[in-house]
């Protein structure tokens, strides 16, 4: 979160306290996008915790690893067969019909079929896994070998396969992979060949013994099927006889008499008419024609002659009566000639009516007889129609019973054919090897993954713990979260200094130019520019042990080794920091003897003989003398000291635990509050800004103290992170 003064430290409007310069504010394009840098920056400050967490995921995951138990994979490949060879006719017409290609639907349903419960249970009684110790002692009982215990131990080990065996198609292929995980290496080679054999083999010989057992139940049934056709025969044509329903090819004997016996009586019927209309004609003529003119006795050759004759003798006699009179005797003989003749004719012509009649009357009783067996026909049919009824059902029925039979001798003759010539559905591809390293578990996977979620772990640590990480490094760290001027870093003595002194006061006069002592130099700097004409200037913190002490001092030497007039005052009255480290001058007045009057200011000062730099020191114990501190006579004391030195710079109390000590600051021009590098809270520095009254107290800014810079550049690029780039400028 970005800030300025107004969070803490706020000023009205528009009104910054005087002596004090306005802190700059973020800009606001730099806090709308991520800075990279910054998350790199975080993260390399983290970067012990990353890899403490790192390290620790690793340790846990291997040692995981190692007390997990080793277990083996084997694997076995089988192939679908995509075109099954027809050995044997499918059917009887031993027309032979090309296998379809398997679909995708059918290789998944291949896939479980592998690790279906009928096939493991199969692969368990191929190994006589039920007789394994392992399945016995986990299923059995004490009563022994029985039948139920057995039953139990075989349960086991079928669950035991079904919980180590996996098949799974090999791509987009007719493979199928049949893996088996194991503790025991050659088990697990064995148990992975077995899969693959039951499903192979196994599944053939299925297919030959189910194909055996059909053969077996369809025989039976053909001999029922058989006898029961040649019942149902023997029952029609038994109906057939007794109800005289006796046939041909051409229909029953009694429709084919009917059929004969109708063109018969059409054929009698015909010659019936046309001799009874010859009889009829013939006496018709007679009766009109009485000299024997007949028509059918003209047929006759016999009255043909005569006729010829008579008209022979009719003109004789005709040309006689003319010629000679009626009694002349070649008349009379030619006369008598004559009527013997028609005698003869007529005789003749009666002779041929007498035929006729007998011709008609013969066809007229054939007729009726033609005619009565018809009739006899026709009631033999109508009994035989009556009975077909019957006839048909058990035709039907020995019909049905006939195609059955039929349809059950094709599928014999077709599975009779075909035995012995099955084919397997899947061929063995790849044998199942005993393996020689373990499958589980997987050293380098458990690593990848363990360093995996370490590395996620140790992220969401680093980054928690930066997120809770309550500590101020780098001075846009002050400036954006608390929203007040940032003055410099002064480092800590052993990450700048290559001498061989341990005290920060001592180093700053014995390396004059190094990064410690340009640190104070620098902070001096940015107190000048920061204030306006601020002669007297208070060094505080928001809570003990950050490092004031220290500061202040360095901070007056370092302005004193310069040649200016510099007062140090130890305000602190409990700790008396600045006093004890005047070590030898006990027994001389101190501060509060000269805000009593009991003593002058050059009567208690202490010159420091390196750099000329003044002390007023503390020489008693204070702590109650509070007043002293925050009253007028610290307001006097400040007023001649402000005539005598070119500045004075003042150590007071913490402002948190020390109420007094803000008293103290609204007596100086200037306050600095200095910040113990990635250790003071925020939330302590805040509470300090807080307190302090914006109208009397002006705030210089903050300083960091004690910052490692050999780690400081891990953390963020502000002006110290590019210290080694320029550190050989302080050699």
């Amino acid at each position: 979160m970005v800030n300025t003064a107004i969070d803490f430290y706020r000023a009205p409007a528009g009104i910054v306290p005087a002596g004090v310069a306005e802190p700059r504010a973020s800009s606001p394009a730099a806090t709308d996008r991520i800075d990279v840098r910054r998350l790199i920056a975080m993260f390399r400050r983290r970067i012990g915790v990353f890899l403490g967490v790192v390290g620790a995921v690793l340790a846990v995951g291997m040692i995981i690893t190692a007390l997990q138990p080793r277990t083996y994979s084997a694997r076995a490949e089988v192939t679908l067969n995509s075109k099954l060879q027809t050995v044997a006719p499918t059917s009887t017409n031993d027309k032979v019909e090309q296998s379809a290609i398997p679909s995708e639907s059918f290789v998944d349903t291949q896939v479980s079929v592998v690790t279906s419960e009928t096939n493991t249970a199969a692969v368990a009684d191929a190994l006589g896994l039920a007789r394994d110790p392992r399945f016995a002692q986990a299923k059995g009982s004490d009563q022994g070998k029985t039948a139920a215990s057995k039953e139990s131990a075989r349960d086991a080990a079928i669950a035991y396969l079904r919980k180590n065996v996996t098949a799974q198609r090999i791509g987009s292929t007719y493979g199928i992979a049949i893996t088996f995980e194991s503790r025991d290496p050659a088990e697990a080679a064995r148990v992975a060949n077995a899969f693959a054999e039951q499903y192979t083999l196994g599944a053939l010989e299925q297919k030959r013994s189910g194909a055996r057992d059909t053969t077996a139940v369809i025989a039976s049934r053909l001999e029922q099927l058989r006898q029961q056709a040649l019942a149902d025969s023997a029952a029609a044509q038994r109906y057939r006889i007794t109800h005289n329903l006796l046939s041909t090819t051409q229909g029953t004997l009694t429709e084919q008499e009917i059929s004969s016996y109708n063109q018969e009586v059409t054929s009698a019927r015909a010659q019936a008419a046309e001799d009874t209309a010859r009889l009829q004609a013939a006496r018709a003529q007679m009766q009109g024609n009485g000299n024997g003119g007949v028509g059918e006795a003209s047929l006759s050759p016999v009255i043909g002659q005569m006729r010829a004759q008579q008209a022979s003798l009719a003109g004789e006699f005709g040309a006689l009566s003319s010629r000679y009179g009626p009694q002349y005797p070649d008349v009379l003989r030619a006369k008598a000639q004559l009527d013997f003749l028609n005698r003869q004719i007529a005789a003749e012509t009666q002779r041929v009516i007498a035929s006729l009649e007998a011709k008609a009357r013969v066809s007229a009783q054939r007729l009726a007889s033609l005619a009565g067996s018809l009739d006899a026909s026709r009631g033999a049919l109508a009994q035989n129609n009556a009975a077909m009824v019957g006839l048909q059902d058990l035709e039907k029925r020995a019909e049905t019973s006939n195609a059955l039979y039929e349809s059950y001798l094709n599928r014999y003759k077709e599975l009779t054919a075909r035995e012995g010539t099955e084919q397997p559905d899947a061929d063995m591809l790849h044998r199942a090897d005993v393996p020689t390293a373990p499958s589980s578990p997987h050293v380098a996977i458990n690593g990848i993954l363990a360093l995996a979620l370490g590395i996620g772990l140790g992220i969401a640590a680093a980054f928690l713990a930066e997120m809770t990480f309550t500590g101020l490094t780098t001075g846009d760290d002050i400036e954006a979260r608390l929203g007040v001027r940032y003055l410099g870093a002064i480092p800590v003595l052993q990450s700048v200094s290559r001498g061989t002194s341990h005290s920060p006061a001592s180093a700053l006069l014995e390396d004059p130019r190094s990064a410690f002592a340009e640190s104070f130099r620098s902070l001096r700097a940015s107190i000048a520019m920061n204030t306006t004409d601020a002669r007297i200037i208070a060094i505080t913190s928001a809570l003990p042990a950050e490092g004031k002490t220290t500061t202040a001092i360095c901070l007056a030497r370092s302005m004193a080794s310069t040649g200016d007039r510099i007062l140090l005052i130890d305000g602190d009255l409990r700790r008396q920091g600045v006093s004890r480290f005047l070590r030898g001058d006990e027994g001389r007045p101190g501060l509060v003897e000269v805000l009593e009057g009991s003593a002058t200011l050059d009567e208690a000062m202490v010159v420091d003989p390196a750099t000329g730099l003044s002390i007023l020191p503390i020489s008693t114990d204070a702590s109650d003398r509070a007043e002293l501190v925050t009253g007028d006579e610290m307001d006097r004391l400040l007023a001649a000291a402000r005539e005598r030195f070119d500045a004075v710079i003042i150590d007071t109390a913490p402002v948190l635990p020390i109420a007094d000590a803000r008293l103290l600051l609204g007596k100086a021009d200037a306050s600095v509050f200095v910040v113990r590098w990635r250790r003071t809270p925020e939330a302590a520095l805040r509470s300090a800004l807080r307190l302090l009254p914006i109208d009397r107290v002006q705030l210089a800014g903050v300083a960091l103290t004690r910052v490692d810079m050999r780690k400081q550049p891990r953390f963020d690029y502000g002006d110290a992170a590019f210290y080694r780039s320029y550190e050989h400028y302080y050699v």
